[in-house]
């Protein structure tokens, strides 16, 4: 094997970001939806997504600089985050937009929204799982802030549930590559972890 390296320490933004993301694949995708202050809806996808903490439930995504998602979180403390599936990913890629904060991402792309149990953003009506969380933490982390939710209720789909436990072969869940580039569920290898 011949390794290139790459010294990264050297490199101005956004070479890094760009290396990164080719290289930390599949990313889940967290659509995460919002409302600001006055109630004007947020959704938007972001791909630095994954859990924090088992015990308390808190889940993590990260906003690269700071946008409307993380103002509204910042401004209520309540989001909720929506698992696409591979039915829904134009309308996910249609809230990746860069638009006002006045313009309503659901409206934009679409999206049915329905109501939340627990917190006051919606959530996305056809996703088959929703994380309905209140802001833990944020932390800025460079150009980022990483932030901390944590999960009071989730609503799974009946119909992406084995028994008590979410299927990944019937959630169907999309992740991020790098670029415009993503991936679906696909091959499912089982390895048992060592005692």
């Amino acid at each position: 094997m011949e390794r290139r390296l790459f010294d990264l320490t050297t490199w101005p933004a956004p070479q890094p970001y760009r290396l990164l993301t080719g290289l930390v694949v599949p990313r889940p995708i967290a659509w995460v939806s919002t409302v600001d202050a006055a109630g004007i809806g947020n959704l938007a996808p972001h791909s630095f997504f994954t859990v924090a903490s088992a015990d308390p439930p808190i889940v993590q995504f990260t906003s690269v600089g700071r946008k409307n998602t993380l103002r509204n979180i910042e401004a209520t403390g309540e989001f909720v985050i929506n698992i696409v599936s591979r039915e829904l990913m134009e309308q996910m890629n249609a809230t990746a937009a860069s638009v006002d904060a006045a313009v309503d991402e659901f409206d934009l792309a679409g999206v049915e929204r329905e109501p939340a149990q627990q917190v006051r953003p919606p959530r996305v009506a056809a996703s088959p799982a929703a994380l309905e969380c209140v802001l833990h933490d944020v932390v800025p982390v460079g150009n980022s802030f990483v932030v901390l939710g944590r999960v009071l209720l989730a609503a799974v789909d009946e119909a992406v549930l084995d028994g008590d436990r979410p299927a990944e072969w019937l959630l169907d869940p999309v992740a991020r590559l790098s670029g415009s580039r993503y991936v679906t569920y696909g091959e499912t290898l089982s390895l048992r972890r060592p005692d």
